[in-house]
């Protein structure tokens, strides 16, 4: 699996992303997510919108799929945490998308899908 850790973490490492949709959660198009890869584990911070500070981490699973654990703690204090399983792919322009199933683990109920397309400067 090395080489398809090579070709996803080119795809994730030191990249930006925004939400372009998400039922049910807290992130929203104010939230920025900032991934960093390093062999198979992956990491991010996250914040805007209801999110005053969020962390994940987690791993490459196959060629195109990822999974994480995440938590955060909202601009009203709470402190929540979940799990996602997600697909990284290449839009028609180019940009590197994300599609994640989700769930909460701690803190909140339920769960849902969210989508996010990479920031270009």
């Amino acid at each position: 699996m090395t080489i398809q850790n090579s070709l996803l973490s080119k795809r994730l490492h030191n990249r930006r992303f925004a939400v372009a949709s998400n039922t049910q959660g807290l992130s929203n198009a104010e939230t920025i997510f900032h991934y960093r890869v390093e062999q198979h584990a992956i990491s991010s911070t996250y914040q805007g919108g209801r999110i005053s500070l969020g962390q994940q981490v987690g791993r490459i699973t196959g060629p195109d799929s990822i999974e994480l654990l995440f938590h955060c703690v909202t601009r009203e204090g709470d402190l929540l945490s979940g799990w996602s399983r997600g697909t990284v792919a290449v839009d028609d322009v180019g940009r590197t998308t994300l599609s994640f199933v989700w769930g909460w683990l701690s803190g909140a109920t339920g769960g849902g899908e969210s989508h996010y397309v990479e920031l270009v400067d």
